[in-house]
């Protein structure tokens, strides 16, 4: 976000439970540029909310030129394990809310020629062992992706980005595993969050005639099977 921001773009920033984070960044780029960073709040799971806070920003900027959905829910889901709590959290952050939040904006984007970015993970194409659900939800984002890219042409181009190893999981991921995905990946280390927000920026500012498209940010990992 901070590099969007820099690059001169308004910001609507979404948020559920990390306020005070939030807020912070608010008030720091507010610094910079006055007015240039609102604050939504909200559970996006809940569809009451999502015309709402759509229209929040309109009211706010009187304008919407970009959506990012890069909202996720990730945790193993074991399949003797899973639950229908599970199946709604997962399903309900990675692609209802998503979906839904297209069909919200979709009238504005369409007014101003605007995009969509929808993060998605490389583990949509290549499941990752024991976190079925997600990696399900994924996949369906991609799915998302190109429909909407095919029904919202040609005023709105719809586009994803599918992270590699970019952060680590909070899970404590021990030093062999971190070592095993990084000897997997042709470049040898992991990313880091400036290389999403750069493709971001680019998909956003420079990408007039992509549209419809899954970019692999992975460093290489998805050559390797």
């Amino acid at each position: 976000m901070r590099l969007l921001h820099a690059n001169g773009m308004n910001i609507a920033l979404h948020y559920h439970n990390s306020q005070v984070a939030a807020k912070d960044l608010q008030i720091e780029l507010n610094e910079q540029r006055p007015e240039s960073v609102m604050l939504l709040s909200g559970d996006i799971r809940d569809l009451t909310q999502l015309d709402k806070m759509t229209q929040q920003v309109i009211e706010n900027y009187g304008r919407l030129d970009v959506l990012i959905n890069n909202a996720s829910s990730f945790y193993p889901t074991p399949i003797k394990h899973v639950t229908e709590t599970d199946w709604d959290e997962l399903l309900g952050t990675n692609l209802k809310a998503p979906f839904f939040l297209c069909q919200a904006a979709a009238p504005y984007l369409q007014k101003t020629h605007g995009c969509i970015v929808n993060l998605a993970d490389i583990h949509a194409l290549r499941p990752l062992k024991t976190h079925s659900v997600y990696s399900i939800a994924k996949a369906g984002l991609i799915m998302l992706t190109k429909t909407l890219a095919n029904e919202l042409g040609p005023q709105v181009r719809v586009n994803a980005i599918a992270p590699g190893a970019i952060l680590w999981p909070d899970n404590d991921m021990d030093d062999t595993t971190k070592q095993q995905i990084i000897a997997n990946i042709a470049l040898k280390r992991h990313g880091n969050a400036q290389d999403i927000a750069k493709t971001v920026l680019f998909l956003v500012r420079d990408a007039n005639y992509i549209t419809g498209q899954i970019i692999a940010v992975d460093g290489g990992r998805t050559l390797h099977q």
